[in-house]
């Protein structure tokens, strides 16, 4: 509920505020707001019956005075909310997107503060606005907050001027009947002449009034009489000028400010210090309201000169700086805070004052003060204004995210857990400790203190003491004992912290030895051993250590230790589940895919490589076998999927294909069909690739030494050939064929070529040339420049070196690779080439078609 302001503090549209001082005073309060939070317009409102725009920056011309409906503003929703608006986004803010200011688009996000008067009733509305969305941040709703209590201020100041000058009028008249007050000090004799009206300014009447300094003096207040005393002697001693601002102890406690100005003039030969007072408490008070709100904020503020020296300190800046404000007044900054120099810090400053626009920025002092600061430099035109918000702990949570955030990629970016959780070490130095150790516990670590565990990671903050700490970590575990902190973190699943004394009371737990002299080395002051826990067991462990300069681990630091600990010891323990996982779905993977035939001077070679991510069992499968005519039938496949249902129809499709391959003898091409026909009436609702490729002889090819290669793709990558000149070529025929379980009444197509003596052919699944971040082709380029590179290897070596180049160690799906290589016809069988033989045989198929040389 909006009230009128009283008459002189802001209401009826600004009765009693009017003039152009006030307007001046507020447009410049308006420009610093919009400059501190870096916005392009600033407006204060002042709302009655109307609103009526005050003062402003960034706005339109003639908008400061002009009034408008309340129920257009979104400075009445503000004050009618009685806090802080922030509105990121105007449009889709429902309390706001409706006003005429949104729905012109003047206005896209906007962040406001309620003006109040000191009884509480609301005045208007301080704001700053953007005409696009933007976030606001609780630094840019603080310093609005601090304005906004400016804003007061200054209207009570205008209120107070207003009455001010009619007390000026009075004082002017009384001025001309010498209501100003004058004195007279005869520098020979120390006699001292007021008139009444100085007499009365000093809370001194005739009677009792002595006619010397020190009767005045008496009333100065003591806090100021020092000062006036001073200045009066230096005008003296120079022959100079005097002026001073003093407090005069009233009767009852209250006091008055007196500004005093005079001058040494010599008068026939004899010195005095002439001058006039007046009472300048009406212009001291709001000036003394307004240090008394720098003095209140939590914001640290210190106001400087153009020479850099400090004139204003507030209670906060105080305790930021840890030094009471009687050392940092009429200091330079660089003196008192030398860490500033050559930092970010004095760049900032600098820029600031040079280039007159304000600068915010985050920075780091060191010690002893060791703190985080959120700093705004503003320009003024006597010097710098600096504002200092303590962000420590904001730094300090911040990190800690940062760090958890770490903790949990360097986790999940490996599957060697065991590996990640020994480069902790790296991570929570210096962060958390000093120095740290990892251990990885094993199985049998209850049959003694030194069983099963096994230091795996460690740091150091200080590079000279890293090998130290590798010295320890070797030595440490072969000298624990039955009593050592170790055992009883292991023995109770429980954390173990120790804040003092520890080298010697580590020393006290280990088996006298290297460990002790290196433990000396390191001088730990406390620890904390927190046991890595996965699922109800300990499978490792983190011990921290501090040293004397650190101080003990805090309660903090402890809680992020410990949930670092608690992702480190589920990572291991899920490593475990998946190796086993793993090895029970290779086995799996394994006892599907037989043994490949091995027929005479034919030598046939396989290899199976699961998903470096998976532990699941897959769809590829490989096949090589003799059909009853004699010929070789090579054929590789991949069901679409990585579960057991995949490799259930793997096996299916494969024992199909043998099948239907050996009982009709039928080529490449009339095999996929009707394996193609059986998917669909037993209605086994998959998709598959397969190449089928047949290799025979007629007794002229086999006395040639040359073999007709028969071949038939469903959606497969092509089948690659090595010839004896080290050339490769794709087997690709004219077009690719459908998958299998796509459409069985598809035609199959059926190609032929003649492969020389020695010539090597690969077959593969699409995990060896796929990767998420190539493509296909790029696969098979590679591929064919890998297989030219290896032409003459023996067959073991070539596919285990493509596996190697081609995978680069990781593979993102699993890959099924079978080669077989035509070995001479004219010479002995040579150990590498099958023990079975092959008879000669025709092939004569109306599918056939030439595969060009």
């Amino acid at each position: 509920m909006r009230s009128v302001p009283p008459e002189g503090a802001g209401g009826g549209g600004g009765r009693g505020l009017t003039g152009a001082r006030r307007t001046t005073a507020l447009n410049q309060i308006a420009a610093l707001a919009a400059r501190l939070v870096g916005s392009s317009a600033s407006q204060v409102s002042l709302l009655s019956d109307v609103q009526t725009v005050a003062g402003g920056s960034g706005l339109a011309p003639g908008a400061v005075g002009s009034q408008g409906p309340l129920e257009d503003s979104l400075c009445t929703v503000t004050a009618d909310l009685g806090g802080p608006l922030v509105v990121p986004d105007a449009a889709l803010d429902p309390r706001v997107s409706g006003l005429p200011p949104v729905a012109s688009g003047a206005v896209g996000s906007y962040l406001g503060v309620p003006l109040a008067d000191t009884d509480g009733r609301p005045l208007g509305a301080l704001c700053v606005f953007d005409p696009g969305p933007r976030q606001w941040s609780p630094s840019d709703v603080a310093v609005l907050q601090q304005l906004a209590r400016a804003v007061v201020t200054e209207l009570e100041f205008a209120a107070v001027s207003a009455a001010h000058r009619a007390d000026r009028a009075r004082w002017d008249l009384a001025a001309e009947a010498g209501g100003v007050g004058t004195f007279d000090l005869d520098l020979t004799n120390g006699a001292l002449l007021l008139d009444d009206r100085l007499l009365e300014l000093s809370g001194l009447d005739r009677a009792s009034f002595g006619g010397r300094a020190e009767d005045v003096y008496a009333h100065v207040h003591p806090d100021d009489v020092e000062d006036v005393i001073s200045r009066v002697q230096r005008a003296v001693d120079t022959a100079g000028s005097y002026e001073a601002e003093y407090r005069i102890v009233l009767a009852g406690g209250s006091h008055r400010w007196v500004t005093a100005r005079g001058r040494v003039v010599d008068d026939d030969g004899a010195a005095h210090l002439v001058g006039v007072a007046h009472d300048t408490t009406a212009q001291r008070e709001p000036m003394q309201r307004t240090a008394e709100m720098l003095e209140g904020l939590a914001v640290a503020f210190i106001a400087m000169d153009r020479d850099w020296v400090m004139t204003h300190v507030n209670a906060e800046a105080e305790r930021i700086a840890g030094r009471p404000r009687a050392e940092l007044l009429g200091r330079t900054l660089w003196e008192v805070f030398p860490a500033t120099v050559g930092t970010e810090f004095e760049e900032n400053y600098r820029r600031a004052a040079g280039t007159g626009v304000p600068v915010v920025f985050d920075a780091h002092y060191p010690a002893p003060l060791d703190v985080w600061v959120e700093v705004r430099a503003v320009p003024g035109p006597h010097g710098l204004a600096l504002y200092f918000l303590d962000i420590t702990e904001r730094v300090r949570s911040q990190r800690r995210v940062e760090l958890l955030a770490q903790v949990a990629a360097e986790l999940s970016g490996t599957l060697d857990a065991a590996v990640a959780v020994a480069r902790l070490a790296q991570l929570v130095v210096p962060a958390l400790a000093d120095w740290c150790l990892v251990t990885l516990v094993g199985e049998d670590w209850r049959s003694g203190p030194r069983r099963g565990l096994r230091d795996v990671g460690w740091w150091h903050a200080d590079p000279d003491l890293l090998p130290v700490v590798a010295d320890y970590a070797r030595e440490r575990v072969p000298a624990l004992t039955d009593t050592s902190f170790v055992a009883r973190a292991l023995s109770t699943g429980r954390p173990v912290v120790v804040e003092e004394d520890a080298t010697a009371r580590i020393r006290a737990v280990l088996s006298p030895g290297p460990a002790h002299e290196l433990l000396e080395q390191l001088a730990p002051d406390g620890f904390a051993v927190l046991p890595l826990r996965g699922r109800g067991r300990t499978v490792g462990l983190l011990t921290l250590f501090t040293g004397s300069g650190r101080g003990p681990i805090s309660a903090v630091d402890l809680a992020t230790a410990t949930d670092i600990a608690g992702r480190a010891g589920l990572a291991l323990d899920n490593a475990r589940l998946y190796r086993q996982q793993r090895q029970l779905a290779e086995d799996l993977q394994r006892s599907l895919l037989t043994a490949p035939a091995q027929p005479d001077h034919l030598q046939v070679v396989v290899r199976y490589t699961p998903a470096a991510a998976a532990a699941q069992v897959g769809g590829d499968w490989y096949d090589a076998f003799l059909q009853p005519g004699g010929a070789t039938v090579v054929t590789i496949g991949d069901v679409l999927g990585h579960n057991t249902e995949a490799a259930a129809v793997m096996g299916q499709l494969r024992s199909m294909l043998r099948a239907i391959a050996v009982t009709t003898g039928a080529g490449p091409a009339e095999v996929l069909r009707r394996v193609d026909e059986a998917m669909t009436t037993l209605q086994m609702g998959t998709t598959a690739t397969a190449v089928v490729v047949r290799l025979e002889q007629t007794e002229d090819q086999a006395l040639r030494g040359v073999t007709q290669v028969h071949w038939s793709n469903a959606g497969h990558p092509p089948p690659m050939v090595v010839n004896p000149d080290g050339t490769v070529l794709p087997l690709t025929g004219l077009r690719a064929d459908l998958l299998l379980g796509v459409d069985d009444s598809a035609r199959r197509r059926q190609y032929e070529v003649t492969l020389d003596r020695d010539a090597v052919l690969v077959l593969y699944t699409d995990g060896l040339v796929e990767r998420r971040d190539q493509d296909l082709d790029h696969g098979l380029d590679r591929l064919r420049e890998a297989l030219e590179d290896l032409a003459g290897r023996d067959l073991d070596e070539l596919c285990d070196e493509l596996l190697t180049r081609m995978l680069d160690g990781h593979s993102d799906d699993d890959v099924a690779l079978i080669a077989l290589r035509l070995h001479r016809q004219d010479r002995p069988r040579p150990p590498a080439a099958g023990p079975n033989r092959i008879p000669p045989n025709v092939a004569d198929s109306p599918d056939v078609v030439p595969q060009p040389d």
